[in-house]
């Protein structure tokens, strides 16, 4: 079956760096679109980065919110999608999601409705 599993997550400081790492297993991870949410408590998930399939030229989207400071990139070959998160500010701590769907015909992958594989999360917290 798909398994997600995410590491990286921690404590940083306000203007510090953490990359989030996920690895994928089970699926034909070059064919899927793969994403990144958030969530605090008492709000919803929201996108963060995604980046779709190598047979739809691994296009990165991000959120407003993150864009210019996040960086999403995978490497086929290992079954590997990273966050890079630079310039962390305190707004940014949450509990970070990797999630997989298949890229063609599953609709936005800006929707975590879209998404049928999760991730358990990491922890980022961000101090000021």
């Amino acid at each position: 079956q798909v398994q997600l599993a995410e590491s990286g997550g921690g404590l940083v400081q306000a203007g510090g760096s953490l990359r989030l790492s996920c690895a994928a297993s089970g699926l034909t991870f070059s064919t899927y679109t793969m994403g990144w949410f958030r969530q605090t408590p008492g709000k919803e998930r929201e996108f963060v980065a995604g980046i779709t399939a190598i047979t739809r030229s691994s296009v990165s989207y991000y959120a407003d919110s993150v864009k210019g400071r996040f960086t999403i990139s995978r490497v086929n070959a290992e079954n590997l999608v990273y966050l890079q998160m630079n310039s962390l500010k305190p707004e940014d701590t949450a509990v970070y999601y990797c999630a997989a769907k298949v890229s063609a015909g599953t609709g936005s992958l800006y929707r975590d409705s879209n998404y049928p594989y999760w991730g358990q999360g990491t922890q980022v917290t961000v101090s000021s």
